[in-house]
């Protein structure tokens, strides 16, 4: 009896030393297995940093206007006869452009026209009279100043008649009526507005900072977005003062709008162009990743463990085939965290100041997978769109 209580409880021991060892073996296999293994490599698109031609600007937000725009009135009130234009009509200066019911001016104007004339002859003859000896000089006086009372009077009602008609000051495009025929109008009632589309200026406004950095004749370059801007102007006025409360300076400038593409009113991107500087070195705005510790970038490495010395006396490896060495050369590729200082950015491109060097090759797509020292594989089938880099490189 004693001996198959031995016997069963050494075969006990060993069973379960069996699972003991085996659990200990299985996890310390699983432990080595997880320590060398090495992540898959990340895909990622990159570039070579190369110094290229820059040309800085001064961003804002402008409000288009016509050089020439206004809000067109009567002066005196009256009845609308007749309007002499239609919405969207080029006319050019002095062009009636409505008429009021003047009948009452018109006889006024007759009737002193009548009565300058009626003086006049009497002057004349004062003053033939007075030649000829019979006349005095008091009545060539008293009829001179009827005369001239008599002229002034009906340039008076020439004048009060030209206030019946509403003329264009200047060429250009008329808007949408805001009268009828037969309405009565008052002084200071706004029938229309004219406005000269050729010649565009838009308003805007830049901090304090670079108010040494504008100048008079200075390009500007205008658009809906920064991505896009086709037209192009000169400053032409420049605030003196700066706003003590937003401390911001305004400029205006012009723009040639022949084509009419622009409208009073319109909102569009600014940017003041500065002269260009050469040697920047300056990556997408892709490529650059912002956070509490500051700006920073991956810049791809080889790894120093990817190729080993070789050994002279070892024999030469035979030559590998294509998928093999595509597999080695991504394998020896590694992604390194490099912190840099920004500066400016424009047309999708940051400079970077300092951090970078000339020829170094920096990741701009595929940074949220990636760590210091992570693997990475090469792909630029696929590259991010940087806005207008290249135009800006041009420049």
């Amino acid at each position: 009896m004693i001996k198959r209580f031995i016997i069963a409880f050494v075969l006990l021991v060993l069973v379960c030393g069996g699972i003991v060892g085996f659990n200990l073996f299985r996890d310390q296999a699983i432990e080595q297995f997880f320590a060398n293994r090495k992540a898959p490599a990340s895909t990622v698109s990159t570039m070579v940093v190369e110094p290229i031609t820059w040309t800085p600007g001064i961003d804002a937000l402008g409000t288009v206007g016509a050089a020439q725009g206004v809000d067109l009135t009567v002066e005196t009130s009256g009845i609308v006869k007749e309007i002499l234009f239609s919405a969207n009509e080029r006319v050019s200066q002095d062009k009636v452009l409505v008429q009021l019911d003047d009948g009452v001016q018109k006889a006024d104007l007759a009737a002193a026209t009548t009565q300058a004339a009626l003086d006049q002859q009497t002057l004349d003859r004062a003053r033939e009279l007075k030649a000829r000896g019979v006349g005095t000089e008091v009545s060539v006086d008293t009829a001179q100043a009827a005369a001239s009372a008599s002229k002034s009077l009906a340039v008076k009602y020439q004048a009060v008649l030209d206030q019946k008609q509403v003329r264009a000051p200047f060429s250009g495009t008329m808007g949408i009526p805001r009268i009828d025929t037969g309405q009565y109008i008052s002084p200071g009632k706004v029938i229309a507005t004219l406005q000269d589309l050729e010649t565009m200026r838009i308003d805007f406004t830049v901090p304090e900072q670079r108010f040494d950095d504008l100048k008079i004749g200075q390009r500007v370059v205008l658009g809906l977005t920064t991505d896009t801007m086709p037209f192009f102007g000169l400053i032409t006025g420049i605030d003196p003062k700066v706003d003590s409360v937003s401390r911001l300076v305004s400029v205006r400038a012009e723009i040639n709008n022949a084509e009419g593409h622009l409208n009073p009113g319109q909102f569009l991107q600014v940017r003041v162009e500065l002269p260009t500087e050469e040697g920047v070195l300056s990556v997408p705005q892709t490529a650059l990743v912002s956070s509490l510790y500051g700006d920073f970038i991956y810049v791809v490495r080889k790894a120093e463990s990817a190729a080993p010395a070789a050994d002279e006396n070892a024999a030469a490896p035979a030559e590998p085939d294509a998928d093999v060495a595509e597999k080695s050369e991504a394998e020896a590729l590694i992604a390194r965290q490099i912190f840099v200082t920004a500066g400016r950015r424009a047309d999708g491109m940051v400079e970077i100041s300092k951090g970078l060097s000339a020829g170094d090759q920096v990741v701009t797509a595929g940074q949220n997978r990636l760590y210091n020292g992570a693997s990475v594989v090469i792909d630029n089938s696929v590259v991010p769109d940087v806005g207008n880099t290249s135009e800006a490189v041009a420049q």
